[in-house]
């Protein structure tokens, strides 16, 4: 599944892209992530939990930077994630292209999603949405971290993480594809 999304920050470009790439200060800005081992300058070990109401998963994922160009400011990771209890795995090419903007910097977000196992049955028809909400929450925190101009942890673990609240964002989730389809509906009435 191909999942697009992006936000602006009010930051340049340049500040943008050398906080995007600092990958132990960026990953805690994404919910439910931990970075917990840094294996090269391209190569990460993650950790990603997520609730689901009483459902809790824990995937071990291996990230890796496939590419960084500072020219065009694209940056492509792939990671492949295993679900710590076996109840599937996921894997992800994500391209982050940015864009300055009038007002900072337009991050322009593609992921290609392969989800497989038991796990592709828990989100069937709401990843799109959920992956939405998570977006914006991580734009949030780097729009926190760009204009915050604090030096780069480094370390890792250095920010503990919390699972996704999955409840919260299914509703959310729910709610915005309610919406859609409500004004979709009243588009075709005469």
């Amino acid at each position: 599944m191909r999942l697009q999304d992006e936000f602006e920050v009010a930051a340049p470009m340049e500040t943008t892209w050398t906080l995007l790439n600092d990958v132990p200060r960026v990953v805690p800005c994404m919910p439910g992530a931990e970075l917990t081992e840094v294996v090269g300058d391209n190569r990460w070990k993650a950790v990603l939990s997520v609730k689901l109401g009483p459902i809790a998963l824990k995937f071990r994922a291996d990230v890796v930077r496939e590419e960084a160009d500072p020219v065009t400011r694209v940056v492509v990771l792939t990671a492949k994630a295993r679900e710590a209890r076996g109840r599937g795995s996921a894997q992800a090419r994500i391209e982050s292209r940015l864009v300055a903007t009038e007002a900072g910097t337009r991050a322009v977000l593609t992921t290609d999603l392969k989800l497989q196992g038991p796990v592709a049955q828990y989100g069937r028809g709401m990843v799109s949405d959920v992956a939405g909400q998570l977006t914006r929450q991580f734009a949030e925190c780097v729009a926190e971290r760009v204009t915050a101009d604090r030096p780069s942890a480094g370390a890792v673990g250095a920010t503990p993480s919390r699972p996704v609240g999955g409840i919260r964002v299914l509703v959310r989730a729910v709610w915005h594809r309610l919406a859609r389809i409500v004004r979709r509906d009243a588009r075709r009435r005469p």
